[in-house]
């Protein structure tokens, strides 16, 4: 068990809202999956709008997120929405009138990828440019900033050098990825999805290509490598490089996963809470939400779905990012069989297996398998099947159901400190309540009282029930009686002061909230590029009037229209499997070599250019047939 408890400030909210703060920004599936990450300690959650999220199948109602915002906003903690994807025409009607019932339901902002929205009649919120919209240059960050862009999420794949470059010309607040699932497309430019099914991760409907079993063939035909998940990235973790994110100008860290269930986020945003309160202490920074968190368990990433862990690069090579051999869960390492012994098995070094545990392990052909443990007999293992089980292999636990029955059940609590003291008044006696962010109230138990005849009895009752803060999201730090006698006063009235002590400061509490606030601006500055191909996602008028009043000439639809996708490059990445296949001798010559051939499982063959010398892959499309190949320029 870890009884975490996060220092509390006692600075005012106001004088808050001034200073550079830190966010955990966590995801929710749902209002469920929200309170697990508040009450394990997230500053804010991002959940998916009732339509038009990049996840499509992680919308919910606006009464939902009303109750998330209700649940959030004590704590000073912050509600972002996504509604992240490409619009037809047809649609954003439909996403203004959405746009401004989350705004009266309270939400603190909007992710956005399509700049249609901008030119709607939106209401004063903060804007956050979707890591869908290629946020990778010091250019367009800028130019989102110079719009009226609150927030930018930046491209998975940037460098630590290249955060600092961009924090360098920008002032606006920088948010980035620090654990979960990874893209092995830059985001917002994989068109492999629709170009090969009509599902675009645009769109939400990403039917992740990037997962399958492919076949590499090198430029003479000869295969490299043959059923394995070439394009499939394990997680990203980047706990260790907290501290060098926040130097290089990170505000907001940010967990993946709008699928994820209860015990994977509430497990992730404990480990993260763990590990940025201690840096934060070390740095003098504040966190951008408050309250103390207690939790129930001792966080670790392994024991919820992960596939293993990369940096995906931040600091050096990106070499080692591949989950080839498969794309699901692995979960922790636990032993390997040091023997079989007809229905059961044992592990080395000793496990901690429980009953109905789920484990999996590769098989004979490299492919991962897996089973439910039975029961467990001192060392012995009974699993539900003892098929491809044998010595030496490596045993993986993905379902620890321990742990996630105790990380879906109170998982943690989380409080506001709160100094209660009772002194003389006028009229009778007045109870002060002052919270951790120096707010204040006072309420007044009329009298006259009389002074207790047992005063040390009289003393403790009234400090214990004073200190009931019970299911309110209080805790007292301290109880203070500073009134000239000690009075004998009845339990109902202290407990009847206690309740309306508390309904007037989360009252307070709420007038006194840091709130932000956001404007479109219509204005004519340049955007970096004068020219749009399909990779600048313009699908909409509204989205075409935008770039044209900022400058760009050239607009081609983006591949949602219809386009014919056929010869186009549909993804680019920092994976390159030359590197990964350890095949690269470092000297190729730089720029784009001779392509190789990727082909999925159902036949369907890529191109595939290597970028030698920055690293990384260009992946086509091939032209058909007795056609003419189609124009794929690089600019968008």
């Amino acid at each position: 068990m870890s009884n975490h408890r996060a220092d509390a400030s006692d600075r005012p909210a106001a004088t808050r809202a001034k200073e550079t703060r830190i966010e955990l920004l966590a995801p929710a599936r749902d209002e469920a999956t929200a309170r697990a990450a508040i009450q394990c300690g997230a500053d804010a959650v991002y959940i998916g709008a009732p339509r038009f999220s990049a996840r499509e199948a992680a919308g919910n109602s606006i009464a939902s997120i009303t109750e998330v915002v209700a649940f959030a906003h004590p704590y000073y903690a912050r509600v972002y929405v996504a509604l992240n994807t490409l619009l037809r025409d047809d649609e954003l009607p439909e996403a203004e009138k959405m746009i401004h019932a989350l705004y009266q339901a309270g939400i603190d902002g909007l992710i956005v990828q399509d700049t249609g929205l901008l030119e709607l009649d939106l209401p004063p919120m903060p804007l956050v440019a979707s890591t869908q919209m290629d946020n990778a240059t010091p250019e367009k960050v800028k130019f989102w900033q110079d719009v009226g862009i609150s927030r930018v999420i930046l491209a998975r794949e940037l460098t630590l050098e290249q955060i600092r470059n961009i924090r360098r010309q920008t002032s606006m607040e920088l948010e980035c990825f620090v654990h979960g699932a990874l893209c092995v497309g830059a985001s917002g430019q994989c068109y492999m999805s629709y170009a090969t099914g009509r599902r675009s991760g645009n769109r939400g409907q990403c039917a992740q290509p990037c997962r399958k079993h492919y076949t590499l063939k090198d430029r003479r035909g000869k295969t490299i490598a043959r059923g394995r998940h070439l394009l499939s990235l394990k997680d990203l973790n980047l706990s260790d490089h907290l501290e060098a994110l926040i130097d290089a100008g990170i505000t907001s860290f940010k967990i993946e996963g709008r699928l994820k269930d209860v015990p994977y986020v509430a497990n992730t945003v404990g480990f993260y809470r763990q590990k940025l309160d201690t840096l934060l202490a070390k740095k003098h920074l504040a966190r951008s939400s408050s309250g103390s968190v207690q939790l129930n368990f001792q966080p670790d990433p392994a024991r919820t779905f992960n596939r293993g862990f990369t940096d995906y690069g931040l600091t050096g090579s990106a070499s080692g990012i591949s989950a080839m051999d498969s794309p699901k869960s692995m979960g922790e390492f636990i032993g390997t069989v040091a023997k079989v012994d007809g229905p059961c098995f044992t592990l080395a070094p000793p496990h901690a297996l429980h009953n109905a545990d789920g484990i999996c392990f590769f098989d004979a052909q490299r492919s991962l398998t897996g089973t439910v443990v039975n029961r467990v007999e001192g060392a012995h293992v009974y699993p539900q099947t003892m098929r491809d089980i044998r010595i030496g292999q490596q045993i993986y636990r993905n379902n620890d159901r321990l742990f996630s029955a105790q990380l879906a059940d109170r998982a943690a609590r989380r409080t506001i400190a709160l100094t209660l003291v009772l002194r003389d008044a006028p009229d009778g006696l007045a109870l002060l309540g002052i919270d951790e962010d120096g707010n204040e109230a006072t309420v007044v138990i009329p009298g006259p009282w009389q002074p207790a005849e047992k005063e040390e009895a009289a003393r403790r009752t009234t400090l214990t029930q004073l200190a009931r803060l019970g299911n309110t999201i209080f805790a007292r730090t301290e109880v203070r009686l500073e009134t000239r006698e000690v009075y004998f006063l009845p339990v109902s009235r202290l407990n009847a002061a206690r309740r309306e002590l508390v309904a007037q400061l989360l009252c307070v509490r709420e007038r006194n909230r840091p709130r932000l606030a956001g404007k479109v601006l219509q204005n004519t500055c340049p955007y970096p590029r004068k020219r749009l191909n399909y990779r600048g996602n313009v699908l909409n008028a509204r989205a075409e009037a935008f770039y044209r009043r900022h400058g760009v000439e050239t607009i081609e639809p983006a591949a949602e229209s219809g386009l014919e996708m056929a010869g186009r490059l549909v993804m680019t990445t920092k994976l390159c499997l030359r590197r990964e296949l350890d095949l690269c001798s470092g000297t190729q010559a730089r720029g784009v070599t001779e392509p190789w051939v990727l082909q999925d499982e159902d036949g369907r063959q890529y191109e595939v250019h290597f970028q030698c010398g920055p690293c990384g892959m260009d992946i086509y499309l091939p032209p058909k047939k007795n056609g003419p190949p189609a124009k794929c320029g690089r600019a968008g």
